[in-house]
């Protein structure tokens, strides 16, 4: 109950403050049942916090994966035990290896190295990663020096440390830590790490809102190249456009004639485009999930898009089953799931170029890609004006993954100081700013174009500049002197 509670911290719920709480529950579980069943209880709590948490995978699966109602409830069930894995080796670490007057320490190096290896295996899945819930917090303002991860081990480290202290009554302790964590979150919060310079960009985004079930169809391929065009055209003056993930459907070889059209459209009025779009190599026969930019290159009033032109970015980060099959010989046939349409990319390269539209660069990511902030800062630069994330989210239907979703990106703008500009095929789209706000959004399942001034920032974040080295560095040097520190059978003595 603990772990599924968890849902309601983040968006669209947005209860923040319940993070700690329902932690602390956790924790004070785990001093009550250490001998008996640590890892047992990190599990049932892990597989609260996925089952409740991304509940919204089920549609994908019930709606376009072609199993039957057991089937997709068997499959969901199986990747919320294997996500409850990392709790569950958490809590084990955590009480076989520290003594539990030394928890609130230790807890801060465990719970990094277990989310980290959930970021990693099997190409990782670090969705609702804790510190996301507090993007409306005190504890944001810590973001831009430590980042998300650095706030979720805050979070861990004060739920541990309620966990010990409230049911022993020593209200001081957690009093002073409330405020030095909240409160000193909300006095570096206030601070400005990057400033708006006097350049805006005149940016527009387009929402075709196309259902999923057409997406593929042949047939369609005119109709949503047309419709997209057509929510452009008022737009041609804009510095920059930009369409969603795939939302040309033809493989790119078989649509250079229209993009060479659009191109020469665009250059004539000086305005870059990015699109997304499926290549296919003929040759090696190899697929990539990629953004190309099409018109205007370097404020020049002239197309510059050649196939295959190398101002482009291919995904790094595949979604397992959606775009790559884990054992594909094994898979393939078993079920529909295993052969949706699109589902066998190959991977870009974890550094690319930045995207050049009109005068702008851009630091792009494809659809979840926008949940690893380690491949985002690596591809940042001096010069980079935005981050630019595109996603097709119509997998999800009117769940609650769309807006944890814009959760995760709202966070990248607050870690590293610059604007976010989101585009979905369906929802939700729209531009964030350095601080995380959103300045603008259109509302999901409608065809619409959004058109907004954004400022252009300069400066950068401690996060930005130095990532996750100091809170590694701190968290070791906590877990380390918990071993040093001499033995007692009372806690917090």
């Amino acid at each position: 109950m603990a772990g599924a509670g968890l849902t309601f911290t983040y968006a669209p719920f947005s209860h923040w403050y319940l993070t700690p709480v329902l932690l602390a529950c956790l924790f004070w579980l785990l001093a009550r049942k250490a001998t008996e069943f640590p890892t047992l209880l990190g599990f049932c709590f892990g597989l609260g916090w996925f089952g409740a948490g991304i509940s919204w995978v089920h549609v994908s699966i019930a709606d376009f994966g072609g199993l039957p109602l057991a089937g997709s409830i068997g499959l969901m069930l199986l990747l919320c035990a294997y996500l409850a894995v990392y709790p569950a080796l958490a809590c084990r670490i955590l009480v076989r290896v520290f003594r539990p007057q030394y928890w609130p320490l230790a807890i801060s190096f465990v719970w990094l190295v277990t989310e980290w290896l959930r970021s990693w295996v099997l190409t990782g899945f670090p969705w609702l990663s804790l510190g996301y819930s507090q993007i409306n917090s005190p504890l944001a303002g810590w973001m831009p020096l430590i980042g998300e991860t650095g706030v979720s081990v805050l979070l861990v480290m004060f739920a541990c440390t309620l966990s010990q202290t409230l049911p022993r009554k020593k209200l001081l302790i957690s009093a002073i830590l409330l405020l030095t964590l909240y409160g000193g979150g909300y006095l570096t919060g206030l601070h400005q790490w990057t400033t708006p310079n006097s350049k805006k960009a005149d940016v527009v985004m387009v929402q075709g809102n196309i259902k999923q079930e057409l997406r593929w169809i042949p047939e369609q391929d005119i109709p949503t190249m047309s419709k997209y065009w057509a929510l452009t055209e008022l737009h041609w003056d804009a510095d920059l456009i930009i369409w969603p993930e795939a939302a040309v459907p033809k493989l790119e070889p078989l649509a250079v004639d229209f993009l060479s059209e659009l191109d020469q459209q665009l250059a004539a009025t000086g305005t870059g485009l990015i699109t997304g779009i499926v290549n296919y190599n003929f040759e090696s026969e190899n697929a990539y999930n990629q953004l190309i930019s099409l018109g205007s290159k370097n404020g020049e009033k002239q197309g510059h898009y050649a196939y295959p032109h190398s101002n482009r970015y291919a995904k790094h980060h595949l979604l397992p089953i959606g775009e790559f099959i884990p054992m594909e010989d094994w898979l393939r046939g078993l079920a529909p799931i295993f052969d949706l349409p699109m589902s066998s990319f190959s991977r870009g390269d974890y550094q690319q170029t930045n995207l050049t539209a009109s005068s702008l660069r851009l630091a792009p990511a494809i659809c979840f890609e926008i949940a690893f902030p380690r491949q985002i800062r690596a591809n940042l630069h001096p010069y980079t004006d935005f981050i630019l994330t595109v996603s097709n989210d119509a997998w999800f239907g009117r769940s609650h993954g769309p807006h944890q979703h814009m959760e995760i990106a709202r966070v990248r703008a607050k870690e590293f100081g610059i604007p976010v500009l989101r585009a979905t095929n369906n929802g939700i789209t729209g531009i964030i700013d350095a601080d995380g706000q959103i300045l603008a959004q259109l509302p999901q399942f409608e065809a619409q174009a959004l058109r907004a001034q954004v400022p252009l920032y300069k400066g950068t974040t401690p996060y930005a500049r130095f990532g996750e080295l100091w809170v590694t560095i701190l968290s070791l040097l906590a877990a380390i002197l918990t071993l040093w520190l001499p033995r007692s059978d009372k806690y917090l003595s």
